[in-house]
């Protein structure tokens, strides 16, 4: 070996050195490793007030395992689709009904595979807890002496629209719309009825635990009256922080984000 290739790879080393150092260095992360890319992320959800409180507990689970930030934005399913349309600047969208989030896939505004089933609900009709009404069924919302039934607005609430479907089936819309006073989402309707400031309405199951002993469930709506109430989820785009909206629900469909929300009344899609 010459002197000059001696000189050469003397100079080489120490280079080749630093780049199986850089290599190594460059190792895949391992997939634990999802808080560290999403930490610092900030989404904000869009999501049915019905979710409200088992949303607000899922979002700290979250939120304790990726390091990400939420910001929720809860209403009326409706209202809430109609600022997507108008472009608010969304990351998730948890409908309370299917026809929302179908009408948003319809204008290609969710990122169709992350769609998901994630909870169902259940119908029910609710007095104020000292009524003395003897409402106990529906059909005892036919008498003359109920006067004020709350729902939600058909219109833009998806409890609304369930609520219809049911009445209609059973037979009592025609007689009943004259008497309803329409809420704005399934909690206001809930409220009136807990002031006592109607004589029963019709709401979710899941609501019925944020009243504590100020109702009552008297009647639960036949499945066969109404159409499945079914909860989807879906990233929203345009976004940017479409990564971190999928780690969210990744957390809502985990076992841990079930089990929240069962214990907030919700029942499992499976």
């Amino acid at each position: 070996m010459t002197s000059l290739q001696l000189i050469r790879r003397f100079l080489l080393a120490p280079l080749i050195l630093v780049i199986a150092a850089g290599i190594a260095c460059r190792r895949p992360e391992p997939s634990g490793s999802n808080r560290d890319s999403l930490a610092g992320r900030e989404i904000t959800v869009s999501a049915a007030v019905s979710l409200r409180d088992a949303f607000r507990e899922i979002g700290k689970q979250y939120e304790d395992q990726t390091g990400a930030r939420i910001n929720f934005n809860f209403g009326a399913s409706g209202a809430l689709q109609k600022q997507i349309e108008s472009g608010a600047p969304v990351d998730l969208f948890a409908s309370a009904g299917i026809p929302q989030m179908d009408a948003l896939a319809k204008q290609s505004l969710i990122v169709p595979e992350t769609r998901r089933d994630f909870a169902r609900n259940t119908l029910v009709l609710v007095v104020p807890a000292d009524s003395k009404s003897g409402i106990t069924t529906f059909a005892d919302l036919n008498s003359e002496e109920v006067t004020k039934l709350a729902i939600g607005n058909p219109k833009t609430v998806p409890v609304g629209q369930y609520a219809q479907q049911s009445l209609t089936r059973l037979g009592l819309w025609q007689t009943l719309e004259p008497r309803l006073i329409l809420a704005e989402d399934v909690r206001q309707a809930l409220d009136y009825v807990a002031r006592g400031e109607v004589d029963a309405g019709i709401v979710y199951t899941s609501d019925v635990r944020a009243t504590g002993d100020r109702v009552r469930i008297v009647a639960t709506a036949s499945a066969d009256t109404h159409e499945p109430i079914l909860y989807p989820i879906a990233v929203v785009k345009p976004g940017n922080n479409q990564n971190a909206a999928r780690a969210f629900i990744d957390v809502v469909l985990s076992d841990e984000g079930q089990r929240i929300l069962e214990k907030y009344g919700f029942k499992r899609v499976q």
